[in-house]
């Protein structure tokens, strides 16, 4: 009698897994429109309706990197990927002026709004969520009526050949871009010494004394892998974080400055190895950590994030190149390694605290992020 009620169980077991593994994962690469480079200049784009997969559909993966015109990898020694971010809208046609709903990750910070995004470290970091977890797109009951879902890439690329300091441009020191003003045309903080202030699209980084190079086209190769939406798929939650973030209360309103970018300008006499930069985030919507990883910089040490009780959800570490071929390109960031626990496993409640800790070498360093993407199911497999 016992062997025969293990056995149905074990029969029941081995269905539900079976739904779930026959769920085909469909896979495509696309290639965005070519984006024009010189040496030490900087482009920084947004590329508008890119190709995505159509339909109900639960996104499993999107990773991406630059290539030329051949399809050949780029070695960031040369051009380097500040950042590529996929941000989604809702777009109706029918109305040319007006006809655009913004549509955020779950996430608190309304200055990151992309759903991917990855930097220097693209081709060495993966976002596959495990089975039966996907992040739902095309659901035609969430989409108002004659509207279609888009997608636009924000692209950033500083083209480093033949630049008098590489790793400079890539902070975006402003006296490397002699800059003064924003975008805008707002005069810049004095004290204000890189970042994205510094580096907007055709800004020029200074070039060696006599140095010529060619202009050249260069295009972000993007792989998406998805499965069809069905009754087996379990919808999670899109949430960055920002170790930036100031958080102050409103009344009853909790509300979030997300500063995006931060420098470390050491004072004489601090002789600590690692800077760290700290942000006590509370978030409303609990569930289950499905996956995280951190998005940081060239001298990053780092970053870890942890529940109200202290113990740590997910830490992220960086992998530095130390050849010359892309993907290991020596003296760069190359990767950060990614969270996939056990479904199940590691539980974020409601209004939980948490705190992310971003970690750099204490050194002169400009334009750092300190980001961090958690995928979040408010349920499991049953």
């Amino acid at each position: 009698m016992i062997f025969i009620i293990v056995l149905s169980i074990s029969i029941l077991v081995l269905h539900l897994n079976t739904s779930y593994s026959n769920a085909q994962v469909k896979s495509a690469t696309f290639l965005s429109e070519k984006l024009e480079l010189e040496p030490g200049l900087c482009v920084k784009k947004y590329l508008f309706n890119v190709d995505f997969p159509k339909g109900h559909i639960g996104i499993k993966r999107f990773d991406a990197e630059l290539v030329d015109e051949k399809g050949k990898s780029l070695s960031l020694n040369e051009t380097y990927l500040h950042h590529w971010l996929a941000v989604l809208h809702l777009e109706n046609n029918a109305k040319p002026k007006g006809g655009v709903i913004a549509k955020l990750n779950n996430g608190p910070c309304y200055s990151l709004p992309h759903f991917w995004g990855r930097g220097s470290e693209s081709r060495g970091t993966t976002s596959d969520i495990p089975n039966p977890f996907a992040v739902e797109m095309g659901n035609p009951e969430k989409i108002a009526k004659g509207y279609e879902e888009k997608w636009v890439l924000d692209t950033m690329i500083i083209d480093l050949r033949g630049v008098q300091d590489k790793h400079g441009c890539a902070q975006c020191r402003c006296n490397l871009y002699n800059v003064t003003k924003d975008v805008k045309g707002v005069p810049l903080n004095p004290e204000y010494k890189g970042g994205f202030n510094c580096c907007y699209d055709n800004t020029q980084c200074k070039l060696k004394e006599g140095f010529h190079g060619p202009r050249r086209s260069v295009h972000l190769r993007y792989t998406i892998k998805w499965v069809e939406w069905d009754q087996h798929q379990i919808g999670v939650k899109v949430y960055i974080l920002d170790s930036t973030d100031e958080v102050v209360k409103n009344g009853s309103n909790v509300v979030h400055n997300c500063k995006v970018e931060y420098s470390i300008i050491p004072e004489n006499g601090d002789r600590k190895p690692v800077h760290v930069q700290k942000a006590s985030i509370p978030l409303e919507k609990g569930g289950y950590l499905i996956y995280g990883v951190a998005h940081q910089h060239g001298g990053s040490a780092g970053s870890t994030l942890y529940g109200q009780d202290g113990q740590i959800l997910c830490n992220s570490r960086p992998r530095y190149g130390t050849g010359k071929e892309p993907g290991n390109e020596e003296g760069y960031l190359v990767a950060m390694s990614e969270c996939v626990p056990k479904p199940g496993s590691v539980k974020i409640n409601d209004n939980e605290i948490l705190t992310l800790e971003s970690r750099y070498n204490n050194t002169y360093l400009t334009g750092l992020m300190g980001h961090f993407s958690i995928f979040v199911a408010e349920k499991l497999q049953q």
